[in-house]
């Protein structure tokens, strides 16, 4: 953790909505006119398609059936935990982006299923933000979570995981559905050694939960909508929170239990507003006392 150089990490298995999580940040930095630099957790994969391929295969040879991205295997986890640190203490690190589809090809003019050079974070950047598969990861070799100043845990119910991660491969990557199913089985070991542990790490995590039938999630037509959902907030650590006036903000919602708020999941953009808003605002405060780069641009700025 750091005060001077913060990090918020989200963390979220494939299909489980991080990205749109993602948004909701994005906007809360626009509007507070934060500065952030963001980290792909699939930037930091060890393989690219190709490569990722032909491992498998070589560790299906061996009788390993389940190496998959959940893995420590998978991914240069080292390398993401030592990005974290070196931002922490310096300000400063490397990423890459990994190209999905064609449209990200022509973004970053790379084939897809490939990654792009590494690059320098902007030296500008007040805040670093990572989505994806370990952002609060601890293994017998690496310690990602330690870095953190806030971790968030993205954890629809499994069913509808599985529902939003077959529409997401089939309909925007084009996997076919036993494609889809031979992934989810072949990655439920790592899913639960390492994926499923996280979510005791984390600060605050969003569960989404369908109030509509999703027992069979892989004959499902489609994607339950947030009019057709909750959505449990559970907060590590209660204490400060202000659930009296969550719940007269968002409609409809009420506690569950000491530490957990129930939301519609329509109002899950408006719930994460006001909770998160204030977080990151008493991050980037810690941040300016100490001397963060918020600081040093206000200094300037009064100087000339």
């Amino acid at each position: 953790m750091s005060v001077k150089h913060p990090i918020i990490s989200v963390t979220g298995s494939s299909g489980a909505g991080t990205s749109s999580v993602k948004k909701t940040f994005e906007r809360i930095f626009r509007r507070e006119k934060i500065t952030a630099s963001y980290i792909e957790g699939d930037a930091f994969h060890a393989y690219d398609r190709v490569g990722m391929k032909e491992k498998m295969a070589r560790e299906a040879d061996r009788g390993n059936h389940h190496f998959s991205h959940f893995g420590p295997d998978a991914n240069r986890l080292s390398d993401l935990e030592e990005v974290f640190r070196q931002f922490a203490q310096t300000g400063t690190g490397r990423t890459r982006h990994y190209v999905h589809d064609d449209g990200e090809a022509e973004k970053y003019d790379s084939p897809p299923g490939t990654f792009t050079d590494w690059e320098d974070i902007p030296e500008s950047t007040e805040l670093l933000f990572y989505e994806g598969l370990h952002g609060a990861v601890m293994t017998d070799e690496v310690n990602v979570a330690q870095h953190c100043d806030l971790k968030i845990g993205v954890v629809p119910v499994v069913n509808l995981e599985w529902i939003q991660k077959i529409h997401r491969d089939n309909l925007d990557r084009g996997y076919a559905h036993e494609v889809i199913k031979d992934t989810i089985l072949r990655r439920m070991p790592d899913y639960l050694d390492y994926i499923c542990p996280q979510f005791s790490e984390t600060d605050i995590n969003f569960q989404r939960v369908p109030t509509v039938d999703t027992s069979n999630a892989f004959c499902a037509r489609w994607i339950p909508t947030p009019d057709e959902s909750m959505v449990v907030i559970r907060f590590a650590n209660p204490r400060g929170i202000d659930f009296p006036y969550l719940t007269s903000m968002i409609q409809n919602s009420f506690m569950s239990r000491a530490n957990s708020i129930v939301v519609p999941g329509g109002k899950l953009d408006l719930a994460m507003q006001l909770i998160l808003t204030p977080m990151i605002l008493q991050l980037m405060e810690r941040s300016r006392r100490a001397g963060g780069p918020r600081k040093m641009v206000q200094s300037i700025s009064q100087s000339a």
